[in-house]
């Protein structure tokens, strides 16, 4: 990403000639161990030597410009990914093997500098540490051949085992070392309800048919699934974090499906769990809670207890800002298809979402993932634009108003 420290890294080097990391189904059934590094207190750092997304994260005061990153920014739509893809055709070999994982990871990096930069990995990528083993077909994309919907498949599930997430720990690791101060990295992970739906459907649904069903006839196996998840994503986030990882996101990327009273019942305790055990485990870490469709939902994701709101490109900006208010940082929302358009009109649009945003607490960010086929120029048009952005112009003049909530 016209980094500045663009150099390759020594892993990048031998990532062609390695092999896929290797794991023992076996050693699903062992207890959860935390892997822990000696961690980075965010005491030890005055907050002017943090990276820039993190302290807006925070919503500190006196920012220069927001910060920006992209959903998906590593991946298809880059032409070297696309070169890499072909010598390793298999998304489990690329998002599962550390060189391969780190080479990816910076692609973006090094050719458009962005202030996040993201683990190149899946959310389902745990599901294995727990018992749950999946394959991704072309044409099906994830598959769970047995998927849980009784209570004894429960019972069956493992304590999250991070022997078996070495590979993704190493990378960041790695990574953070690579970035070296430059940027803030990004971890991730998926929330209970959007992991539930792929373990109970199987894969990839339309309807949700059958997770749905389970909220009125199998309500208690449900619970029990969620909660399984809830602890062991939690381990994952605090795995991530002494790995490296400066900022989590959360996608509940198919809580949008549910009507938001069944959303506030069946997945907001179970991020309100995995929130509330971050904040007392990893206090210096802000966390970003995103859903796909979330206008809807708004306040209740404030409820959650997260720093950030990842608003998709269907709110307007200027009223996702109104019904939040000010105590809570928010992150978005350019369509993904502005990318296509002239590069004067993405410029506009830019302007646009950050004058709505204010001046204080906003992470640029698209409403959802770099499509397939988004022109690279645009990419770099998209970063280049947010770095010549300074908040004393474009504010220039104007006081900043204090927004509260929408009750």
């Amino acid at each position: 990403m016209m980094s500045p420290a663009a150099s390759s890294t020594a892993t990048a080097a031998a990532f062609l000639s390695a092999a896929p990391a290797s794991s023992s189904p076996s050693a699903g059934r062992r207890r959860s161990r935390l892997f822990r590094l000696p961690a980075i207190s965010a005491s030890v750092l005055s907050s002017s030597e943090e990276p820039l997304l993190v302290r807006a994260a925070r919503g500190e005061d006196g920012l220069p410009r927001p910060p920006a990153w992209m959903m998906r920014q590593a991946g298809r739509y880059m032409a070297e990914y696309q070169a890499l893809a072909k010598r390793h055709p298999s998304f489990r070999e690329r998002s599962e093997n550390t060189d391969l994982i780190v080479e990816i990871t910076l692609q973006p990096w090094r050719a458009f500098a962005p202030d996040g930069v993201i683990l190149f990995s899946d959310i389902l990528t745990p599901l294995p540490a727990i018992g749950v083993p999946f394959d991704i077909s072309d044409s099906k994309g994830p598959v769970i051949q047995s998927p849980v919907r009784s209570e004894e498949q429960v019972r069956e599930l493992a304590p999250i085992d991070l022997d078996m997430l070495q590979f993704v720990g190493e990378s960041l690791k790695i990574l953070r070392n690579e970035i070296d101060g430059k940027a803030a990295l990004l971890g991730f992970v998926g929330a209970p309800w959007t992991i539930a739906t792929y373990v109970v459907e199987g894969g990839m649904t339309n309807t949700y048919t059958n997770i749905k069903s389970m909220c009125h006839t199998a309500p208690n196996v449900l619970r029990g699934l969620l909660s399984h998840l809830a602890q062991a994503i939690s381990d994952y986030i605090i795995f991530q974090v002494n790995s490296g990882a400066q900022c989590i996101q959360i996608f509940d990327s198919w809580g949008g499906q549910l009507p938001p009273h069944v959303w506030e019942h069946w997945s907001k305790p179970y991020i309100k769990q995995i929130v509330s055990r971050i904040k007392k485990e990893c206090p210096h870490v802000p966390l970003v809670l995103y859903i796909n469709g979330n206008g809807g939902l708004l306040e209740r994701m404030k409820d959650t207890g997260v720093d950030v709101i990842g608003l998709d490109w269907t709110v307007d900006m200027a009223d996702g800002r109104r019904r939040l208010g000010n105590g809570i940082s928010v992150q978005g929302n350019v369509d993904p298809a502005y990318l296509f358009s002239p590069l004067p009109v993405l410029t506009d649009e830019i302007h646009r979402v950050v004058k709505s945003a204010g001046p204080k607490g906003h992470i640029l960010n698209l409403g959802h993932g770099v499509l397939q086929k988004t022109p690279e120029e645009a990419v770099a048009h998209f970063f280049d634009v947010t770095r010549s952005l300074r908040y004393d112009t474009i504010f220039q003049g104007s006081v900043a108003e204090e927004l509260q909530p929408v009750a």
